[in-house]
């Protein structure tokens, strides 16, 4: 069965955030894999909206968390489309 690129039996080991065709982890909870530098962006985002849903939920301010959450997200977008 072809699960590779051009029908190879290996599985793809490309990150599913930019397609970057290296190294890959698991982050808990995750089916997906992503390289280095992305697993830490998903997981920084996995604990900011937790942040910003516990700021909200408190009714404390959360325009700086917004802030950084917009800014995680700009980075990725940005890092997918360059690959």
């Amino acid at each position: 069965m072809a699960c590779g690129p051009k029908g190879s039996e290996e599985p793809s080991l490309r990150c599913a955030v930019c397609g970057r065709d290296t190294e890959l982890f698991e982050l808990p909870g995750r089916k997906e894999k992503y390289c280095l530098e992305c697993s830490a962006d998903v997981a920084t985002s996995i604990l900011l909206t937790t942040e910003i849903d516990a700021a909200n939920e408190c009714g404390e301010e959360t325009a700086g968390l917004v802030a950084e959450f917009v800014q995680l997200g700009r980075r990725m977008l940005e890092r997918a489309q360059l690959s």
